[in-house]
């Protein structure tokens, strides 16, 4: 019987690795967009953090420079904090009712 459990185990050890494994790859195909200034300055990028577009509205450009670097700035940490939120979200679902090692984020 301790056979079986153990196989039992391993089993849903797989299931849960493969369905991680899924919800990571679709991670990387769903995208958030972070904003600052009103929407002036714009970054899309996917929930593994590669950036796939920065957009500056025009009237920044004459603007002065070191404000539009801190614009462009905040509009990243915008980003990453909105692809960490819904990466823990979609993440979180998996892992609902699994024990959790103190110190350790999903996903790895």
């Amino acid at each position: 019987m301790m056979k079986n459990q153990l196989a039992g185990l391993m089993k849903q050890a797989q299931a849960m690795q493969d369905n991680l494994k899924k919800a990571q790859d679709e991670l990387a195909t769903i995208e958030v967009e972070g904003q600052s200034g009103a929407g002036l300055v714009k970054v899309q990028m996917t929930c593994k953090h590669d950036v796939k577009r920065v957009t500056i509205d025009p009237s920044l450009l004459a603007e002065d420079k070191d404000m539009l670097e801190d614009l462009v700035a905040a509009a990243f940490n915008d980003a990453v904090r909105r692809a960490e939120a819904t990466s823990q979200e979609k993440m979180g679902k998996l892992t609902a009712g699994m024990p959790q090692i103190p110190g350790m984020k999903f996903p790895f």
